[in-house]
């Protein structure tokens, strides 16, 4: 697995007819030359970090990976789609610092595309401490700005960490297509940045974004008893500066998300430019 994802290309498994479990002894780590790199499990594989490592990496800033622009913040290339795969009992254990690419149980993503299809997340997790640390699934960062960050059909459940107990950004756009949320708690304390005394997190249950100028869709999807012990138990949603929406539509639902601290609409905070607003929330979706 580690071996075939840094050679890229479409890579499926060879294990026979029935289902099999993949315990991850390294982290499988995209190469920034290959374009493309495709992996699907079929419906059949189950990649486990055992409790104690993160399954997929992908960074267009780290050398290790290859520099392939001058600017790697938001390059184009390369992407990384994953499909009809399930990832249990990954974990992320770095600590947030100016240095460390933290958060991302089971997928770190910086720079580039990524596309998420059928796959699971089951009881996964990242550090429990840090203002900005999060996305016990996913943690996305810098990412290519003209495409979204891609998921549809996707279940996440029963993820843990300090900020974006399923997935975690800065600076990338999200398109969230039938998906199931369930039981993710973002477990940090002290908000961002963090309150005096405390380690900081504790927001965005389920999701947790902040950056400039980015968007957020969650379309025909379910996001429910999740919980932040600081604010959004549901989604935590903060523009710094320049345009951004949070939309939810298509008969979306959330339901039973409750924050800890703060919100301004139930398992939401919205904050964009300063100021907090409302999600745009379309006929036939319910928040409460």
């Amino acid at each position: 697995m580690v071996q075939a994802v840094a050679e890229g290309g479409v890579i499926t498994f060879s294990c026979g007819p029935g289902p099999v479990t993949i315990t991850m002894t390294a982290t499988a780590k995209v190469v920034n030359t290959h374009a493309l790199t495709v992996i699907d499990g079929g419906g059949k594989v189950t990649l486990s970090g055992a409790g104690r490592m993160r399954i997929l990496y992908m960074n267009t800033c780290d050398p290790a990976q290859v520099y392939t622009t001058s600017d790697c913040w938001q390059q184009q290339d390369p992407k990384l789609v994953v499909q009809n795969l399930t990832f249990t009992d990954a974990y992320s254990a770095t600590q947030q610092s100016s240095s460390a690419t933290y958060g991302g149980g089971a997928i770190f993503a910086e720079g580039g595309q990524l596309t998420v299809l059928n796959s699971g997340f089951f009881g996964n997790a990242c550090y429990a401490a840090g203002p900005d640390l999060g996305g016990a699934a996913i943690r996305a960062l810098g990412m290519y700005h003209a495409s979204p960050v891609y998921l549809a059909h996707d279940t996440f459940r029963n993820g843990r960490c300090s900020n974006g107990g399923a997935l975690s950004s800065i600076d990338a756009s999200w398109d969230v297509i039938d998906c199931m949320f369930g039981a993710n708690q973002a477990i940090g304390f002290g908000a961002n940045p963090a309150q005096p005394g405390t380690a900081g997190g504790g927001s965005g249950g389920a999701i947790y974004t902040d950056g400039d100028n980015y968007n957020v869709t969650i379309d025909d999807s379910l996001i429910r008893n999740g919980s932040a012990r600081a604010g959004g138990g549901a989604i935590f949603f903060v523009v710094d500066a320049g345009y951004g929406t949070l939309t939810i539509e298509d008969g979306s639902v959330l339901r039973n998300n409750p924050s800890g601290q703060f919100q301004n609409a139930p398992g939401i905070f919205d904050h964009v430019d300063g100021q907090d607003v409302n999600p745009v929330i379309t006929a036939g979706s319910f928040v409460g």
